[in-house]
C-alpha cells in the first residue's frame, strides 16, 4: 500500500463527527462540477447520503487489513456496474470527496493529509475498476420474479424470488436489490440460505423506519412483481478445508446469513456449531420454525436465544449476548462469523478476542443489534438443542 493508513484514520477523525455536513458538501461540489452524474443517483438522496458515508467509514477502518480489502474493493466495482458507472466517473468521485474532506477539516488538513488521500483514492478506484473489468462476461444485473411472500412479523417479510437466469453466489454473501418503483435505489439484503437446486433465493427484509425500498418491500411487493438484483457480494462464507468448532453470532436479520451458513455447513462435512441468535423481543425471533427444524436435524446444533423481557430497553439484547458469550468462556480455535447491524459486529469482535478468540478466525461483512433490558439468562436458560426441549427462554 502506497499511503499511510494512520494518516488516513487520524485525518478521517477530525471530520467524523461532521459526517452529515460532509456528505452534503460532497453532493454540491460533484454535481455542481460534474452535473452529468446526477443521472446515476436516486432522486431523493436522503438515505444515499447516510450509506455513501457508512462505506467511506468501512474503507477507512479495513485499511490495514489490505488482502480484505482488495477483495472488498474488487466485488465492489463487480457490484457497481449495475450503476453504470465507467472509468471517467471516477476523477471526478474522487476530486469532490478530496474537496470535502479538505473544506471539513479546516486547519488540520496538510499536504501530507492530501497526498494520503489522494493516493488511496487512486487504490481504492483503480482496484474497482479492475474487479469490474474482470467481471465484463457476467451479467450486470439479474431480473427476479417475487414467487412468494410471507408476513413473518408486523415490520417484515420473507420474500422468493426466482431469477430469470442462474445467479452464482456462495451462502454467506449479500445482494443490492431496487424496484423499478424506485429507479436506482439499490439497498444490500442477505440471502437467507445456501444455494437451492430450483435456483430461487429468499430475502428477510426488516422495514426501516423512513426507509424507501425497505417500506416498499415490506407493505407494497407482491408475487408476481419483478426485481432487480445486482451481483453477488461479502466474504462471510465457509472456509470449506477447516475442521474447527463454528461460532455464529446474529441480531435480527442477521438471522438469514447465518441460516446461509448452517444449511451450506449441513451439506458438507459436518462439525459442532453454536448460534446465538438476538432480537429485541420474542415477537422479533421471526423464523423461529426454522431454527427449529435446523436443531431437530443436526446434533452437532446449539441455538441460543437472546431476547429481553418485552418493553425492555434496546441495549438488553446486546447484553445477553455478552452474558451467554461470556459463559462459554474460551472461544479460541472457533471459526467465527458475526452479523447483524453494523455497530454490533465489531464490538462482539473486540469481546470475543478478550474470550481469546483469535482475529484472523472472525469473520463479517461491512453492511444497527438493537435491544431491550431484562435478567440475564443463566447458561442453564439460553441453550436450545434437541435434547433439551421444550424451547425457553
Amino acid at each position: 500500500m502506497s499511503f499511510d493508513p494512520a494518516v488516513i484514520r487520524a485525518s478521517f477523525a477530525v471530520v467524523e463527527r461532521r459526517a452529515d455536513q460532509l456528505v452534503k458538501y460532497f453532493y454540491v461540489h460533484l454535481f455542481a462540477h460534474s452535473p452529468e452524474l446526477r443521472r446515476l443517483f436516486p432522486k431523493d438522496l436522503t438515505e444515499q447520503r447516510d450509506r455513501l458515508f457508512h462505506a467511506l467509514t468501512q474503507l477507512v477502518l479495513q485499511l490495514e487489513q489490505p488482502g480484505r480489502l482488495t477483495e472488498y474493493l474488487r466485488a465492489l466495482g463487480r457490484d457497481h456496474r449495475k450503476f453504470q458507472v465507467t472509468a471517467e466517473h471516477y476523477p471526478a468521485v474522487g476530486a469532490s470527496l478530496l474537496a470535502a474532506l479538505r473544506h471539513f477539516s479546516g486547519h488540520s488538513w496538510t499536504q501530507e493529509i492530501e497526498k494520503a488521500w489522494s493516493e488511496a483514492y487512486t487504490v481504492i478506484s483503480q482496484t474497482m475498476l479492475d474487479g469490474g473489468r474482470a467481471a465484463a462476461q457476467s451479467p450486470v444485473r439479474w431480473e427476479a420474479e417475487v414467487t412468494h411472500r410471507r408476513r413473518a412479523a408486523a415490520d417484515l417479510v420473507v420474500l422468493t424470488l426466482r431469477p430469470d437466469h442462474p445467479y452464482p453466489y456462495t451462502a454467506g454473501q449479500y445482494l443490492s436489490l431496487c424496484s423499478p418503483r424506485l429507479p436506482r435505489l439499490w439497498r444490500p439484503y442477505t440471502i437467507a440460505g445456501a444455494p437451492r437446486p430450483d435456483g430461487t433465493l429468499e430475502l428477510h427484509v426488516r422495514r426501516v423506519f423512513g426507509g424507501q425500498l425497505s417500506s416498499l418491500l415490506v407493505n407494497d411487493v407482491l408475487p408476481g412483481e419483478t426485481l432487480l438484483l445486482g451481483p453477488p457480494i461479502g466474504d462471510t462464507v465457509l472456509d470449506q478445508r477447516s475442521d474447527r468448532p463454528l461460532l455464529a453470532v446474529a441480531g435480527g436479520t442477521g438471522w438469514a446469513t447465518v441460516k446461509a451458513l448452517i444449511e451450506q455447513l449441513a451439506r458438507g462435512r459436518e462439525r459442532a456449531a453454536t448460534v446465538f441468535l438476538a432480537a429485541r423481543q420474542d415477537a422479533d425471533q421471526y423464523d423461529l420454525p426454522a431454527v427449529r427444524a435446523l436443531v431437530a436435524e443436526h446434533a452437532w446444533l446449539e441455538v441460543v436465544l437472546a431476547a429481553p423481557e418485552d418493553g425492555a430497553e434496546r441495549e438488553a439484547a446486546v447484553d445477553l449476548l455478552r452474558t451467554g458469550l461470556r459463559d462459554g468462556a474460551d472461544w479460541s480455535g472457533h471459526d467465527i462469523y458475526l452479523s447483524g447491524p453494523p455497530d454490533l459486529a465489531p464490538e462482539l469482535a473486540e469481546l470475543l478476542v478478550e474470550l481469546h478468540a483469535e482475529p484472523e478466525l472472525i469473520r463479517y461483512d461491512p453492511a444497527p443489534l438493537t435491544a431491550r433490558s431484562g435478567r440475564p439468562l443463566s447458561s442453564s436458560e439460553w441453550f436450545l438443542t434437541p435434547r433439551s426441549a421444550p424451547w425457553v427462554r
